[in-house]
């Protein structure tokens, strides 16, 4: 059997646990530099604000219904979500964190468990842990875990959170209560064209002959119908090293000055060298890119890459800053009003195996100095810089309802008032 913890509503509770006041509001996330809704509380759901709705648009909608609104708080959520994960984490020792709020576990040995019973304990300490409600499915499969999931989450009174797809009548009920456009997999082209032919349900995709659905929906399909009909086809995957590695941001105004640009790339530059360290790999190449604001049809439109050979395999942030600089001079066009800058670093390799070259190969010295600001910005929350950075500004998107960092910073601690 498969269990599927979600987290419920995680943005929106992860800011309710500190500010208890927010319990039974309408709460909404918003991306990056406030651009767009990410998240919704049960609350602004009801209230019809759509997923995804770029925030100016619904401006006036959130101030009538007085909606609480939440610039992305990350370090707040990650660490949230670290917490919900090593709690869950002892109740199975095989398990796959699927994505920041949700996570598989494989309940295998539990026969003469009351797995009902089993996912409510889970239920309880992860709410008295650290106040996340969560809901949970179980299943024989991956994918019926998630139906047994979004059947916990929709009827909470009845599952109390959980909810057990053990036998054959409960797996017809729950595939023929699981809209086409809900399955797991089901992309946007596949619900239209499975429509098409009168399959409304999940419970109709199982009865689909083999053959059609591999010719039209290819292997993967095929596994999804198998896995739905209750033949366990996708397992736990384990963690694998990304083979690229990007960092791309908007930034919070348009820049005009190459200045400002190279302090950005600079700053991109560094952190996805960090990314590689964390993962123990090096690169080869580096793709850099410039875009200006297609939104703005009353400016002119600019947009350029380049790909960025590194002299030997690295993950130094001196080396990989150096050579995107020179890539950046290359690019670079005065006269346009900049939105969005980005570095890719592909062709990774383990550190353990770099190819060395004959006559160019890093400074040995790079490697400690490195190990040492990584350590050093793990204490100190990202104190140390380059000297291509911005030393007065630690992030620079626009966050104007940034919530406190409750959970990683002292100086942001939650405050308790005794009379």
């Amino acid at each position: 059997m498969f269990a599927l913890i979600d987290c419920n509503n995680f943005y929106a509770s992860c800011e309710r646990v500190f500010n208890p006041s927010l319990n039974g509001k309408p709460v909404v996330v918003l991306s990056n530099n406030d651009g767009c809704v990410i998240a919704r509380s049960n609350e602004a759901k009801a209230l019809g604000i759509p997923m995804g709705a770029p925030a100016f648009q619904i401006k006036q909608l959130l101030n009538k219904h007085n909606i609480q609104v939440f610039s992305s708080n990350y370090a707040l959520y990650g660490d949230m979500s670290a917490r919900v994960m090593n709690i869950l984490s002892n109740f199975s020792p095989e398990l796959e964190v699927y994505s920041i709020d949700e996570i598989f576990l494989k309940l295998e040995g539990f026969e003469l468990y009351d797995l009902t019973d089993y996912g409510c304990k889970m239920i309880d300490l992860v709410k008295r842990s650290t106040g996340i409600p969560i809901s949970i499915g179980i299943a024989p499969t991956k994918s019926l875990a998630k139906v047994a999931n979004k059947i916990a989450k929709k009827f909470p009174e009845r599952t109390k959170g959980t909810y057990v797809l053990d036998t054959a009548e409960k797996i017809q009920k729950g595939l023929k209560w699981t809209e086409i456009g809900d399955v797991w997999g089901i992309g946007r082209r596949y619900e239209k064209k499975l429509q098409s032919i009168q399959v409304m349900n999940a419970w109709q995709f199982t009865q689909l002959p083999n053959d059609y659905v591999k010719k039209e929906m290819s292997i993967v399909g095929l596994r999804l119908k198998r896995d739905l009909s209750g033949e366990s086809t996708l397992d736990l995957e384990e963690v694998a090293k990304k083979k690229n590695i990007a960092v791309t941001r908007s930034f919070e105004k348009m820049y005009t000055d190459f200045e400002d640009l190279r302090e950005r790339v600079a700053t991109y530059a560094s952190k996805v060298s960090y990314k590689l360290r964390k993962q123990n790999s090096c690169c080869k190449l580096a793709y850099l890119f410039l875009h200006t604001n297609r939104h703005r049809d009353d400016l002119p439109q600019y947009s350029n890459g380049i790909s960025i050979q590194m002299p030997y395999e690295t993950n130094s942030s001196l080396v990989i800053t150096k050579a995107t600089m020179i890539g950046l001079k290359r690019i670079f066009r005065e006269g346009y009003h900049y939105k969005k800058a980005g570095i890719i670093v592909m062709g990774l390799t383990p550190d353990t195996q770099k190819q060395l070259a004959l006559f160019h190969n890093e400074d040995p010295r790079h490697k400690i100095l490195m190990q040492t600001i990584d350590r050093l910005n793990r204490n100190c929350f990202d104190q140390v810089k380059f000297g291509g950075q911005d030393l007065n500004k630690v992030w620079k998107m626009q966050q104007n309802h940034l919530s406190k960092r409750y959970s990683t910073r002292l100086n942001e601690i939650i405050e308790v008032k005794c009379k």
